[in-house]
């Protein structure tokens, strides 16, 4: 695909125009991808990894299974954060609209489910049973509301903070785009729900909800952790996301995280103080 300036895009490998993320429409021999996504996609359709070229993919694809829409791409690709992020967020440069509109729903679904995870850790939802008004259905209808409050206002708050971060290091990214990362990289947090959640209502069963139950202990402390490494892993990713969808180098995204960071801190303390 030609770039601005260029009559025509060259075939070949080499060409540091195709280095350019248009021109790699047009794929090269022997481009084997290995990526989660790739895998994902081959799964759909029936395919091998050694099948996977950017070459044949689409077409085997379109024969196979149809056409994947931008939809159902963008929801293969929430697994595929825990497993190969890197795409992912290259995959967040694309500023077709459809490709936009098509993250909203996956998006969604991760914050409220990492919203859920934030507010189930909270020293309110610890005593929630011990006041008589809440039974277990009300704690489930709180923690529902409660956490997609949460998320969505963490969401949009985090965003800037990740935005501010990376204005202040040089980007000319948008608003958008650095939510967006910061929202798929919330994908562990949002799946801690899924893991942490049930083993410690398995464990302590409504205990869970009420203050100096049996969930206090060294068990206790295991599930903390436990939930504790997945928001470090969500932290991780999101310097990771800011270096792959600007281009940067890792102190250079780091710094800029770090500045969204100490923003957040001073924003969460004169909030305190008012």
């Amino acid at each position: 695909m030609p770039q601005l300036g260029q009559t025509c895009a060259s075939a070949f490998p080499h060409s540091p125009q195709n280095f350019l993320p248009a021109s790699f429409s047009e794929p090269q021999d022997e481009h084997v991808t290995r990526s989660a996504t790739c895998s994902l996609y081959s799964a759909v359709a029936g395919l091998s990894i050694g099948a996977a070229t950017l070459r044949d993919v689409p077409a085997e694809l379109i024969e196979a299974s149809g056409e994947l829409s931008a939809t159902r791409a963008w929801w293969l690709r929430v697994p595929a954060v825990l497993l190969s992020p890197r795409s992912v967020f290259f995959a967040l440069r694309e500023e077709d609209d459809e490709d936009v509109a098509a993250r909203a729903e996956p998006l969604l679904l991760i914050v409220w489910l990492a919203g859920m995870a934030s507010v189930l850790a909270t020293p309110t939802a610890s005593g929630l049973l011990d006041d008589r008004d809440y039974d277990s259905m009300l704690v489930a209808v709180w923690t529902f509301v409660a956490g997609g409050l949460y998320g969505v206002v963490g969401y949009f708050v985090a965003g800037f903070g990740v935005y501010f971060g990376v204005r202040l290091l040089g980007s000319l990214g948008s608003f958008r785009r650095a939510r967006q990362t910061v929202g798929f990289a919330l994908v562990p947090l949002a799946a801690s729900l899924l893991l942490v959640l049930p083993l410690r209502l398995a464990i302590y069963g409504g205990d869970t909800f009420r203050d100096g139950g049996a969930d206090d202990g060294s068990g206790e402390r295991a599930l903390l952790a436990a939930q504790l490494a997945f928001v470090a892993w969500s932290l991780a990713l999101i310097v990771l996301g800011v270096r792959v969808t600007h281009g940067w180098t890792w102190p250079r995204a780091f710094v800029a995280v770090a500045a969204a960071a100490a923003l957040l801190a001073a924003m969460l303390g004169v909030f305190l103080m008012v």
